[in-house]
């Protein structure tokens, strides 16, 4: 064989080997999702040296009436991820672009049962169960899938405020202010990722880093908490 034909088929074998090596070292961390809203530092000692790492804020257990007068908590959407919204029935141009987009998202994981989408209302006193219920079906919300939640005022000011750290209505501390964002929660209650629900180009990186999720979740790369 002539030096020039084992050199190119030396290439050849050797292009398996250098991808395979490349996978192995990049690629396990290479599409792990952020994590938000930081807590606090914490110190470990591993070894006879010092760790400092960040605590990111869990989502406390909540309970809510659905649209179909059903009680919804975290214990409902255990070992899955959901994606969060808030809104109000009267809402005006941007909540209506909003859910046609969410729209999308139940669409595209129809199929996967461990992936829900929850909409909280921030004005309960006129978003009613009956209310929602209408709503949810305008949006073609399909049942155990797309909650639409309403109840307490307080509570949903403390869900909103102190969990999600949302801002309240400037001078009106206790008045619910409803957020053109959408928040991507892991089947830890862990914030994964915040995105502008009125923004096709956000949703597709939503729908994207839904499926990272999952495939982390499918390949034991995401531990349990």
């Amino acid at each position: 064989m002539r030096p020039k034909q084992t050199l190119f088929l030396g290439l050849i074998l050797l292009v398996p080997v250098l991808t395979f090596l490349f996978l192995k070292s990049f690629g396990t961390n290479r599409y792990a999702l952020p994590f938000y809203l930081p807590d606090r530092v914490d110190s470990t000692l591993v070894g006879d040296k010092w760790q400092r790492d960040t605590v990111f804020h869990q989502l406390k257990d909540y309970s809510f009436f659905s649209q179909t007068g059903r009680v919804i908590g975290q214990k409902d959407l255990k070992d899955g991820l959901y994606i969060t919204s808030f809104f109000y029935t009267a809402c005006p141009q941007d909540c209506a672009q909003r859910y046609s987009q969410l729209t999308r998202v139940q669409e595209k994981f129809r199929l996967e049962p461990r992936v829900r989408l929850v909409s909280y209302t921030v004005n309960p006193m006129q978003d009613s169960v009956p209310v929602l219920e209408r709503y949810a079906e305008q949006y073609g919300a399909i049942a155990g899938k797309w909650f639409f939640l309403t109840g307490d005022k307080n509570q949903l000011n403390r869900l909103l405020t102190e969990e999600y750290r949302l801002p309240v209505l400037e001078g009106e501390p206790s008045a619910i202010q409803h957020s053109q964002q959408l928040f991507l929660v892991d089947r830890n209650h862990r914030i994964r990722g915040i995105y502008d629900g009125t923004k096709a180009r956000e949703i597709d990186r939503l729908i994207t880093e839904i499926t990272v999720l999952l495939y982390t979740y499918d390949h034991n790369n995401e531990p349990r908490s």
